[in-house]
C-alpha cells in the first residue's frame, strides 16, 4: 500500500500506469520512477493525466534548462502551439508560434516566469483529471496529448503567475511576525 491511500486508489493508479506503459517502450528504471512518484496534489499523474510521471520529469528538466538559459528555440520545442496566455489582467489569447518568436515571446516569458519555471518540480504539481497538471495556482500548465506521450506547455497565465507570488509573500510574513513579536 502506498502511504496515505487507500488499497483501491493504489490499485487504479496501478491499473492506469499498466495502461500507459502498455502505449510506451518504457524501460525498467522509468517503471519504477513512475510508480514511486505518481502521486501529487489531485491524485495519481498516471490516471488524471493519462501519462506517467517520468515523461512528466523528462519535460520539466527541458522546460528548467531551456528557462535557465532563456532559450527561446528550445522552450518553443516544449510548447504545444497554440499556446494559452493570460496577461496579467486576465485578458486571454493563442499565441501562435510565429507571434512568440516575432514579438510575444519576452512578455509571455517575462523574466519572472523564466525564474519560476527554473524551479518547477514534479512534487510540486496539481492534477486535474482530463485536464493535465499545473503548478504554482495555474501559472503553467502541462498536457500530454495522447495516451503515454510527453506532456507539452499549453498555456502560462500571468495574473495567476502575479496571485501565486502575492500569496506567498503573505505566508512568508505571516511565518516572520511570530519570530519578530519574540524578540
Amino acid at each position: 500500500m502506498v502511504a496515505g491511500l487507500p488499497d483501491a486508489s493504489v490499485r487504479a493508479a496501478q491499473d492506469c500506469l499498466l495502461v500507459i506503459w502498455d502505449a510506451q517502450d518504457a524501460p525498467a528504471d522509468r517503471r519504477e520512477f513512475d510508480v514511486v512518484h505518481d502521486e501529487v496534489e489531485g491524485g495519481a499523474i498516471s490516471c488524471a493525466t493519462g501519462t506517467s510521471a517520468s515523461e512528466f520529469e523528462q519535460a520539466l528538466v527541458a522546460i528548467r534548462a531551456a528557462a535557465a538559459a532563456n532559450d527561446k528555440a528550445a522552450l518553443m520545442r516544449e510548447l504545444s502551439v497554440p499556446l494559452l496566455y493570460i496577461d496579467s489582467d486576465g485578458n486571454r489569447r493563442d499565441v501562435l508560434a510565429d507571434e512568440l518568436v516575432e514579438a510575444g515571446f519576452d512578455a509571455v516569458f517575462s523574466p519572472d516566469v523564466l525564474a519560476m519555471m527554473q524551479d518547477l518540480q514534479l512534487a510540486d504539481m496539481t492534477v486535474v483529471p482530463d485536464q493535465g497538471a499545473f503548478f504554482r495556482l495555474g501559472a503553467i500548465w502541462l498536457v500530454a496529448d495522447r495516451q503515454g506521450g510527453r506532456p507539452r506547455l499549453v498555456t502560462v497565465n500571468s495574473q495567476a503567475f502575479r496571485e501565486a507570488e502575492e500569496a506567498a509573500s503573505k505566508v512568508a510574513t505571516r511565518e516572520r511576525r511570530p519570530a519578530l513579536d519574540g524578540r
